[in-house]
Formats: C-alpha cells, structure tokens, sequence
C-alpha cells in the first residue's frame, strides 16, 4: 500500500500544537467519517481506506498514513491537503 511520511517544522508549544492537531481532525473526522484519539503525544485515525498517525514533537509534526486501494489513486491530492492544513495551523515550513 502506498504510505504518506511528511515532516512539518513548528515553532508551537507542544500543548498548542496538539489543540491544532485535534482542531483539525474534528474538522477532517466530521467531514470523513474518520475515527480518532491520542495516545500520548501521538494521534490516531483511521477509516474504511485510511491508517494513520500524527506525532507531535517539540518542533515538528509528523504524519503517517497507509492508504487503501481507492485513496492510493488520490495520493497527491491528499498529501497536497496535509501539508496545506500544516501550514494554515503551524505555518510554513
């Protein structure tokens, strides 16, 4: 399966930064059915197609995803979306 692995530098606290991180899966999860939850500073998702991680760092998210069948085909259009969501919430890199 294809895999989605992008790095973000932030300049955030890292309890800021895991509000952004949670803004934005609220907004993702509504619009896509996507399940998640932190577990430390790392937050899961998933849904039926999609498997992945956001881990935050001191300066720097990290997102990881494995992608199903349908979404590999989309793959550029959903690592366009990841990183323009990063830099509306932490800025660009």
């Amino acid at each position: 399966m294809p895999s989605i692995d992008i790095r973000h530098a932030h300049k955030k606290p890292l309890k800021e930064a895991k509000e952004k991180v949670t803004d934005v899966a609220k907004e993702i999860a509504k619009k896509f059915d996507l399940t998640y939850g932190w577990e430390g500073n790392v937050l899961h998702f998933e849904r039926s197609g999609v498997n992945g991680k956001i881990a935050l760092a001191k300066n720097e998210v990290h997102v990881t995803a494995e992608l199903g069948f349908l979404l590999s085909m989309l793959k550029p259009a959903v690592e366009s979306e990841i990183r323009k969501r990063l830099d509306q919430h932490f800025g660009t890199a």
